[in-house]
């Protein structure tokens, strides 16, 4: 077997009989003998010639390819020691798969509804215009990320191995092709049956999942947790608890510090969702140059820094469209989301500015949930201004940004209701001063971004938790022996992979800790 590096175009790449002659070209040998060549990486590069940079792992006709493995060595784990796991999102289901690993039976409370159960909600949920506080955008089997495009990159790797979460999503049904692309992702239509199998996959190997089950209450003696107490006084015991609730979850906020257990403020990012044609975007970044199908949606990241706030693109969603994911009623958010193939006529981002406690000093007094309030007096301004349901209020990006109040607006993919309305009087001001500074900026970068084409919708906030829940090194509460915080909602993740790996990372901390004990 040979290693190889190649830069090829997309034609190039998506048939085979070209791929092979430029492969034998390179190693200097004839066409037909080569068995095999198997892409290991591969990353688009539009900046000048639209092209893909690969790592190719070539076999000659004398060697043997072996299928890659995607099994993972489980064990049966009915009689084994239970560990309690609150929530069903990416931390808590790869937690539970290592957990089945190493030996330790997982049993998981999920407020939410089953993957099958939550669209059925979700749908019903836009048919009466309504928040169901129980199963939504983000409470549910899989967590907020099965409802955001399945991307799969981080640069969060410090925590443990992306090819490990990579393959237990193809061995659960993913495309193996997320194992070479450098910005992976599976689709939202495809992540439910995954997110399922990996279900069937813990109870199957004697784990349990409990839907519709929500905790009120952590079981404490002498500062040590022992398990769950759920809203109905059911009662989970385990040898540990996994707290993976994810970053909408107040309540958690709200009982840690009605207990007095530490807590903290975190910074957090507040913005708008644009949207653009994808056409426009496909044309920006691939130079004006007809679209070829064999070329993916084009996507694009964009940074700033304007008056010592970070703005940023977020969940970036090529050919998606944008959703409501408030979790109560009364409050407005947004997030966008995509299938599989990416073939909505819109591309959309979360653009968010960076905030820190310092930014909102008539906060200070709530303490450590100083921005947890911050953000959800915003989203309750939102939802007074856009007339209450799900209706998302926005503006044309160039009224926004040179102060007109024209009342005209684009055509959006929101899945509601879209009206007009003006922005400065529901966002704070540093946060528009910022916002209409970046994308004059993003528009120097991204020649075409700013446009009368492009529309804002009200309110991304849900970035990442404004609260977070400290651990130590030994992944435990520095008060509550035996309880592990975990993911996004926790404050040490943002995306399904780094949250899985942190679920993974905080059930090996637990096993060490029994083995110790």
């Amino acid at each position: 077997m040979r290693t190889i590096d190649l830069t090829l175009t997309p034609e190039q790449y998506s048939d085979p009989s070209l791929l092979n002659t430029i492969v034998a070209a390179k190693l200097n040998v004839p066409v037909d003998t080569i068995y095999h060549t198997e892409i290991i990486r591969r990353s688009l590069d539009s900046r000048r010639n639209i092209c893909y940079h690969c790592a190719a792992n070539v076999y000659l006709n004398d060697e043997t390819y072996l299928a890659p493995d995607y099994h993972s060595p489980y064990r049966d784990c009915h009689s084994a020691p239970p560990i309690v796991i609150v929530g069903a999102g990416p931390a808590g289901l790869f937690a539970a798969l290592r957990a089945l690993e190493l030996g330790l039976k997982p049993i998981i409370v999920e407020r939410g509804l089953a993957v099958e159960e939550r669209k059925k909600a979700i749908s019903n949920m836009v048919r009466a215009n309504k928040v169901n506080e129980v199963t939504n955008w983000c409470f549910g089997e899989g967590g907020a990320g099965t409802y955001s495009d399945g991307k799969l990159f981080t640069r969060s790797t410090k925590r443990g191995n992306v090819s490990d979460v990579l393959k237990k999503f193809v061995e659960h049904g993913a495309d193996p092709k997320i194992m070479i692309d450098a910005h992976a992702h599976i689709g939202t239509d495809r992540l439910s049956p995954i997110i399922a199998n990996i279900r069937r996959t813990i109870i199957g190997y004697g784990g349990e999942i409990h839907f519709g089950t929500k905790m009120s209450n952590l079981i404490v003696n002498d500062r040590k947790v022992g398990g769950i107490v759920c809203d109905d006084g059911y009662t989970v015991e385990g040898k540990a608890v996994l707290l993976a609730t994810g970053h909408s979850a107040r309540d958690i906020f709200y009982l840690f510090h009605q207990h007095g257990w530490l807590l903290e403020a975190k910074p957090f990012a507040i913005g708008v969702r644009v949207e653009h044609p994808q056409c426009l975007i496909n044309e920006i970044q691939y130079h004006g140059k007809h679209f070829s199908p064999l070329l993916p949606p084009a996507s694009y990241s964009l940074t700033t820094q304007v008056d010592g706030h970070g703005v940023f693109s977020f969940c970036m969603c090529p050919g998606g469209v944008i959703v409501p994911a408030a979790t109560a009623n009364g409050e407005q958010v947004v997030n966008g989301m995509s299938n599989a193939s990416r073939s909505s006529a819109f591309a959309n981002s979360g653009i968010a500015v960076s905030v820190s406690p310092l930014d909102v000093p008539q906060y200070t007094n709530f303490g450590a949930l100083s921005l947890l309030h911050f953000q959800q007096d915003i989203e309750r301004r939102v939802f007074a201004a856009a007339g209450g349901g799900l209706k998302a209020p926005g503006q044309k990006l160039t009224d926004f940004c040179e102060g007109r109040s024209t009342g005209r607006l684009n055509r959006s993919n929101y899945m509601g209701v879209y009206v007009h309305g003006e922005l400065d009087d529901m966002l704070p001001s540093f946060v528009c001063k910022c916002l209409r500074q970046a994308f004059r900026d993003f528009d120097r970068k991204m020649k075409g971004f700013y446009t009368d084409q492009a529309s804002l919708v009200a309110v991304e906030s849900r970035t990442s938790s404004p609260v977070r829940i400290p651990r130590g090194l030994d992944g435990q509460h520095p008060q509550l022996k035996g309880l592990y915080p975990c993911g996004e909602g926790a404050g040490y993740a943002g995306g399904i992979v780094s949250s899985a790996l942190d679920g993974i990372s905080q059930i090996e901390h637990i096993s060490s800790a029994l083995a110790l004990s």
